[in-house]
């Protein structure tokens, strides 16, 4: 009785439609996950701007700017100050030492009343207070600034979560194909229709992808860390994310961007602010030099006393300061406000030249990111179907285990690559609205 024998090529054909090796491995369902919040963009930016420690020092640094203007404006209003003075003298003394003043000490109690009122200071309070109020929009204008700092970390973190999430999920469905042909390989190897080759290059294939299934466990983590503290949380939470629709692509050219991010910027409207204070305040210091006018009261009542005074008592006065000389103190007072004014100048010439560039800098790295989207999107096609030919080749023993576990890593390559583009625009968007001083 004659015995027919298959083909060996025909037999590892048979094997492979059996055991799935034919083909791409069908997706394997992935074990269910506990379910965190539902969490938006929107959402996350709106918890971020409630609870940011960053953004709440920065709310308290304004209301005290806008207490020094309170402080400033004092002036303008009459200061009143209660005593109560109580004197007994030894017989027929005096006071013979010290500064110039009446020698002569009368034994008494009184209680009394002094109002001082500024009259005028010839612009000095006036510039004090302009300065003052121009510093508390500029420290409200660095508030928004920190807001715009917190919106941007909140996007970065979000994206950066959406994107170890899926590059997680590319990791696991890789160690599970890649277990599946080692142990194909394997069972094909134990009935010797493979060599042991086959099996040691399908293992050192899992275990690349089980080093980037832990890589991917360690970056969703550290991703999770990162959006809690952008969020203003002390712990991570369990968020459900939701995809964001992706951002239109960035316009031709730049420079439409720039005097937007020029005019709405507000680290650079609190820099223009500050250098308007600086300048007032140096007014304020060259006034120095100008005379005070002021007005003073005093009243009250001496219920014990001893002659020649009597049991109450009034007067009014009006005092006049005029400086002459003190040391060239004003002087150098005004000319330090004056350099310093200069300095916010200079300053903030410089901080415009960087936003200039930094916005064209984040058109550049956007337009970059979008022209990336289609040339992964090819990878990733190019890669499959280099896997599927590859697959076929070696089901039919044309070709060695080497060409397929690098269609593997090509395939895996460009899975990553094409997660990677999609948030990178999404994040390299962000920063573009974010140098331009529009992200709401």
């Amino acid at each position: 009785m004659r015995h027919f024998v298959l083909p060996r090529t025909v037999i590892l054909s048979l094997l492979c439609v059996l055991t799935g090796l034919g083909g791409i491995p069908c997706a394997h369902s992935r074990p269910p996950q506990t379910q965190g919040q539902k969490l938006t963009l929107k959402n996350a930016e709106a918890l971020a701007l409630r609870n940011h420690p960053l953004l709440q020092a920065a709310a308290f640094d304004a209301q005290a700017a806008n207490q020094i203007t309170r402080q400033a404006k004092s002036a303008y209003y009459p200061t009143a100050i209660g005593s109560l003075t109580g004197a007994e003298a030894m017989s027929n003394s005096r006071v013979a030492a010290g500064a110039l003043n009446n020698p002569l000490i009368l034994d008494r109690y009184s209680n009394g009343l002094e109002v001082h009122q500024l009259i005028t200071d010839f612009g000095r309070t006036s510039n004090l207070v302009a300065s003052a109020r121009l510093g508390a929009k500029a420290a409200d204008q660095s508030a928004a600034q920190t807001a715009q700092d917190v919106l941007l970390a909140v996007n970065r973190a979000y994206y950066a979560v959406l994107r170890a999430q899926a590059v997680l999920r590319v990791a696991e469905e890789t160690v599970k194909e890649r277990q599946l042909l080692t142990d194909q390989v394997t069972t094909l190897e134990k009935n010797k229709l493979k060599s042991m080759l086959d099996v040691s290059f399908a293992q050192v294939n899992l275990a690349q992808a089980q080093l980037l299934l832990v890589q991917a466990q360690n970056d969703q983590k550290a991703a999770d860390a990162q959006l809690a503290e952008a969020l203003g949380l002390a712990n991570p939470q369990p968020f459900d994310l939701e995809e964001e629709p992706q951002p239109a692509p960035p316009p031709p050219d730049p420079t439409d961007l720039i005097a937007q991010a020029l005019q709405s910027r507000p680290d650079l409207a609190s820099a223009r602010l500050s250098h308007d204070a600086a300048l007032r305040f140096a007014r304020a210091e060259r006034d120095l030099w100008m005379p005070t006018i002021s007005a003073a009261g005093a009243a009250g009542l001496t219920p014990w006393y001893q002659a020649p005074l009597t049991d109450r008592y009034a007067a009014a006065g009006i005092n006049v300061n005029i400086p002459i000389f003190n040391g060239f103190l004003f002087s150098a007072r005004h000319q330090e406000a004056n350099f310093r004014a200069q300095a916010a100048d200079q300053a903030t010439r410089d901080l415009a030249d960087r936003v200039a560039r930094d916005v064209r800098t984040a058109w550049l790295d956007a337009g970059t990111a979008y022209q990336r989207l289609d040339v992964t999107a090819q990878f990733l096609r190019q890669a499959a179907l280099a896997l599927d030919l590859a697959q076929g080749r070696y089901k039919l023993g044309l070709s060695s285990i080497v060409e397929l576990s690098q269609a593997q890593l090509n395939l895996t390559q460009a899975q990553i690559a094409d997660t990677g583009a999609k948030y990178d625009f999404q994040i390299q968007s962000a920063v573009l609205a974010y140098q331009t001083g529009q992200l709401h």
